[in-house]
């Protein structure tokens, strides 16, 4: 099993010394954000992107640590598998479906995509994975069926279900995974600190995506993050608490 503290080791030695994650879902406006800062934390980057030259506007910098590549989690594990590469260390998937009238969208991204990237990972080795999913996607266990953003989040093809079934794939395919489920996703800065809950805690609340992509950056470090499902909102009143902590304090189910 990977330890997470062995993922960042090398980041200091040299370029071809850093390791390097594979990011699904790389333009969109959380894995945006993931792929930032990775390559700020000092991580080699490739993003896997269904159109690379569309890609390359969103990232202007040049940066010699970002590589693109032609991905899509739609259509297959063997053509993800040739993406991701055996030179990849982790795979952080931060895909997500476009609401259409496409009922279908969200089993074709969230829930086949996820698993498609899953079975990826067994072919080529690749051992830690970061998914990010959603807070309520157990909520019918959680006795949240009424709750309106249940409602509203499964109004698109049962989206939280098809993301529920995605999660239960990947704990049990033997990666090292830590699944993040995010509140209501803003894009403005963030506004308080970080609390983090054991899974099927959380059933309101918001977080800023730039710290969605920090939780998921930190959970690649931390062996503490190892096997875990962990509720993330931010709120004003919580305190400033380190990774090492947040993580630490929850429990392997």
């Amino acid at each position: 099993m990977m330890e997470g503290s062995e993922i960042t080791e090398k980041e200091e030695v040299g370029v071809s010394e850093k390791k390097k994650i594979f990011v699904a879902g790389a333009t969109g406006n959380t894995g945006k954000r993931i792929v930032q800062q990775l390559l700020a934390k000092g991580f080699a980057v490739k993003a896997g992107v269904r159109d690379i030259d569309k890609a390359k506007t969103s990232f202007s910098d040049g940066n010699p640590d970002l590589q693109f590549v032609k991905a899509d989690v739609t259509e297959g594990s063997t053509k993800l598998a040739e993406a991701i590469g055996a030179d990849s260390d982790a795979v952080i998937c931060a895909t997500g479906f476009r609401p259409s009238w496409d009922l279908l969208a969200p089993w074709k991204v969230d829930n086949f995509g996820t698993v498609n990237l899953v079975e990826a990972c067994r072919k080529i080795g690749v051992n830690k994975f970061i998914l990010i999913s959603s807070i309520l996607v157990n909520g019918a266990a959680m006795g949240q069926l009424l709750n309106p953003a249940y409602i509203f989040l499964n109004v698109f093809g049962l989206t939280l279900i098809a993301k529920l079934q995605a999660e239960q794939h990947m704990r049990k395919s033997g990666i090292n995974y830590t699944i993040i489920r995010p509140g209501g996703l803003k894009n403005d800065p963030p506004k308080g600190n970080i609390v983090m809950e054991p899974e099927d805690t959380l059933y309101e609340g918001s977080i800023s995506r730039d710290q969605v992509a920090e939780v998921a950056v930190e959970a690649l470090i931390h062996p503490e993050a190892a096997f875990k499902v962990v509720e993330i909102v931010a709120r004003t009143e919580a305190p400033n608490r380190p990774f090492q902590e947040l993580f630490g304090s929850i429990k392997q189910r």
